[in-house]
């Protein structure tokens, strides 16, 4: 792809991603004027309008437009690396120990529910929990890798780790009580609501490290994309290329599905966009465009859910927005990786 086409659809992303950034602004239970938003973004303010918007949902937007552009990063290099392209940041079970450090958590606050400080640090908690979980599984994923010279291996071995973590938590949701169901599930629906300024820096650094790994690996997630045997044969380092890949992506997913909770989606759908908008899938030109797009498609899903009079969680509208796309991609095999 030319360089100057590549600019035109970064460009063209940023105008639809301040559009949908401005939507958001205007979306949620008590009617903001355009105008308002406007003169509150530009000059700021000190009345109820103001606080709104800085307090509640500017930080939605900002946690919506962080999360989205990790999970399409995290999603445009496990494609690569597992040259399926289908796969996701969840496959790998990442979001499986997220959701276990989650459950862990609140079957504790469940037992403490009685306490003064168990409601005021239950989210803080959760997120710490199922960041520990996230990290839980990056670390074993990113070991076995080293072991694990397939990628159909290392696939398979993600799936397992997902189904392991899964039947665990479904085993301590069994036994919990009705106060960390609810915690519990409230999280695992997925929101870019509920984050805080020390959550939203979590996320940042994340990306922030996640887009400096991806950067130096570029070229050797072209190389994978043409097979193992061809990257052997190159001479390429093949662990280090998919090491340095997974670290990223377990980093990213970790931090948004801890903060967050648990969206797919958007690490599938994101990549086969940004590959046909760029018309290559040379990764120095789809990765940023990936970027762009997981951040549209999470403000647009944040949009949707507050369309209605009470907000629908974010993980379930993204969701109506992606299973269209990834039928698109099964009816279209030219969509598929080489």
């Amino acid at each position: 792809m030319k360089r100057t086409s590549l600019l035109s659809v970064c460009l063209a992303g940023l105008v639809i991603l301040a559009i949908l950034g401005l939507c958001d602004l205007l979306a949620g239970g008590m009617p903001i004027a355009l105008r308002e938003v406007l003169r509150v973004v530009l000059h700021g303010g000190s009345d109820a309008t103001a606080t709104i918007i800085r307090e509640i949902r500017l930080p939605r937007a900002l946690t919506a437009v962080l999360g989205g552009a990790a999970l399409a990063l995290s999603g445009a290099q496990m494609q690569a690396v597992l040259r399926n392209p289908l796969a996701d940041p969840h496959v790998m079970g990442v979001s499986g120990g997220a959701g276990l450090g989650a459950a862990i958590a609140t079957l504790l606050l469940g037992r403490a529910a009685a306490q003064p400080l168990a409601a005021w640090a239950g989210g803080a908690t959760i997120t710490a929990a199922a960041f520990a979980g996230a990290l839980l599984a990056s670390l074993l994923i990113i070991l076995v890798s080293r072991k694990l010279t397939r990628t159909y291996s290392l696939l398979l071995f993600g799936v397992m780790l997902g189904f392991i973590f899964s039947a665990l938590t479904s085993i301590l949701a069994y036994s919990a009580s009705e106060e960390s169901l609810k915690l519990f599930y409230s999280w695992s629906a997925g929101s870019f609501s509920a984050t805080r300024g020390g959550e939203q820096a979590v996320l940042a650094a994340a990306l922030l490290a996640g887009i400096l790994l991806a950067s130096f690996n570029t070229k050797g997630l072209d190389i994978l994309l043409f097979g193992d045997e061809y990257a052997v044969l190159a001479g390429a380092p093949l662990k280090r290329i998919r090491a340095t890949a997974l670290l990223g992506c377990c980093l990213m997913t970790g931090a948004v599905t801890a903060c967050c909770g648990p969206l797919g989606f958007v690490g599938i759908v994101s990549p086969h966009i940004a590959r046909k908008l760029t018309g290559s899938a040379r990764h120095a030109a789809v990765l940023p465009v990936s970027l762009l797009t997981g951040a549209s498609l999470c403000l647009l899903g944040d949009i949707l859910s507050h369309l209605s009079r009470i907000p629908l969680p974010a993980g379930s509208t993204i969701a109506l927005i992606g299973i269209p796309v990834i039928l698109a991609i099964l009816l279209d095999k030219q969509s598929f990786l080489p």
